[in-house]
């Protein structure tokens, strides 16, 4: 292997400013998704180990430190397993195109190659909360703060538009699109793909106020969400996001037991995708707006979910004729065990 200092780094930016961008065609969104996961895998292996960052080279990084860092996302964070094996997906990538440069380096990319992905349940339902809980939520920002406005509007528009996290966070006053006789904004997903996503009358009214006391300048490249320190100005980052909602659900629980324990930003776009699916919304048209590439994605995640809406469903759609609701069918098995026995399966 290479023996100059730095190597891990160098290779880093090699990848994160060439073979992503310009030999890949990485997405800007999929770019900042790996920095991401870089720099929270140095970061953990830094402190884990006490090791200077500077310092950290790949011997340092073995499979024993990124099970351990996967772990830590998982019980840490709160990452989903599904977010856990996307930052191990990421990992991988970067130590192949490490191999790639250095055949010393392989040992490392096949370490990574036998963690498995840790697999879900497949009949895990989505969770989301309900209509009440938002109202809840949305009730514990101050008003009269400027931060809690700003993370007020943010949540409603996560709400309200169904989208995710990153896609928020990245509009830009241009993608926003209030004077048409249907208002809405355009959100970029994943793929660099748009869509039109319409937002309510009321959050018009609310995005106004918004940016009337947020945007004197209004440049369209201004990110809408955005912080400023010592005079730069640059756009909010997920952490910021996760961190006050977070806040927020501390305070709504102390309001209603029935807000989630684990409430995180991406329950915003399964709650209002869930309450539009039970209003009626047909499935083509929620995927559409979900932005899934695949309409199954969008069946496995809602049409498959929701037990509850099933349940009322059957029981709207059978007549109360039915002899599944007679009171005579009542079986008493009490003192015959021979029934017992082939109800259980045991003869």
């Amino acid at each position: 292997m290479m023996n100059e200092p730095m190597v891990l780094f160098k290779l880093i930016r090699d990848f994160l400013t060439i073979f992503l961008p310009k030999q890949k065609m990485a997405s800007p969104n999929t770019i900042k998704s790996y920095r991401n996961t870089l720099n929270l895998f140095l970061g953990y292996a830094s402190d884990k180990l006490d090791i200077a960052l500077i310092a950290l080279e790949f011997q340092c990084l073995s499979r024993d430190i990124t099970e351990s860092f996967l772990d830590w996302l998982e019980d840490s964070r709160g990452y989903s397993i599904a977010s856990r094996n996307q930052r191990l997906a990421a990992l991988r990538s970067f130590y192949r195109y490490a191999a790639g440069k250095d055949a010393t380096l392989v040992i490392y990319y096949q370490e990574l190659l036998n963690i498995p992905k840790k697999k879900q349940n497949k009949g895990h339902e989505i969770e989301f909360f309900s209509e009440n809980v938002l109202q809840i939520i949305l009730n514990q920002p101050d008003t009269k703060d400027r931060y809690d406005m700003r993370n007020l509007m943010y949540m409603i528009l996560l709400y309200d538009t169904g989208a995710r996290v990153q896609e928020i966070l990245d509009l830009q006053l241009e993608n926003i699109h209030l004077a048409e006789a249907t208002p809405y904004l355009v959100i970029t997903g994943k793929g660099r793909k748009t869509r039109l996503v319409p937002i309510m009358k009321k959050t018009v009214e609310h995005l106004k106020k918004f940016m009337n006391y947020y945007h004197e300048n209004l440049n369209g490249k201004n990110y809408l969400f955005y912080i400023s320190r010592k005079g730069n100005t640059r756009a909010m980052s997920p952490d910021n996001v996760g961190k006050f909602i977070k806040k927020y659900a501390v305070m709504a629980r102390s309001v209603s037991a029935e807000v989630p324990d684990h409430l995180y930003p991406h329950m915003f776009r399964h709650s209002r995708a869930m309450h539009l699916y039970r209003s009626g919304m047909p499935l083509p048209l929620l995927s559409e707006w979900l932005g899934h590439a695949q309409m199954n994605t969008t069946i496995t995640y809602y049409a498959n979910a929701d037990i509850k809406m099933k349940q009322e469903a059957i029981e709207s759609a059978t007549s109360s004729l039915n002899p599944l609701f007679n009171d005579d069918l009542d079986i008493n098995w009490e003192n015959d065990e021979e029934m017992m026995k082939k109800l259980c399966g045991l003869v």
